[in-house]
């Protein structure tokens, strides 16, 4: 009980902190190729899909894929583990791989509006 209060107060400060407030854009730079390499590496494709797209693992994992989240938020969210997500302590998941994470999901093109779909139009 105490690890869902604990995941739904992440997701709520989460929210919070990804709405439409200005951010500043001076996230650290990270390696978009080594973040590829330690998103595979350590299984988050499993459940957010390997282009980030989101999936069903055991619920719905939401797609990361141009997150909005600064950067420090999604470093929180991944120390966290909210809901069924594994948390991932720094010891596991250094900083600085986090990061690298973070530059790969931003690199991924996300998903694509249902316009540019014949089939959905």
């Amino acid at each position: 009980m105490t690890r869902l209060y604990r995941g739904l107060g992440v997701a709520l400060g989460l929210l919070t902190l990804a709405s439409d407030a200005a951010w500043p854009q001076n996230a650290p730079a990270g390696d978009v190729a080594n973040g590829k390499r330690v998103y595979l590496a350590v299984g988050c494709f499993t459940c957010h899909g390997r282009a980030g797209q989101g999936g069903a693992f055991n619920y719905p994992a939401p797609a990361l894929a141009q997150t909005r989240l600064p950067v420090e938020a999604f470093k929180i969210y991944v120390r966290a583990g909210p809901n069924e997500m594994p948390a991932y302590a720094e010891s596991v998941l250094s900083d600085q791989d986090a990061t690298d994470i973070y530059a790969f999901l931003r690199s991924l093109p996300g998903r694509r509006p249902a316009k540019d779909f014949p089939l959905l139009n």
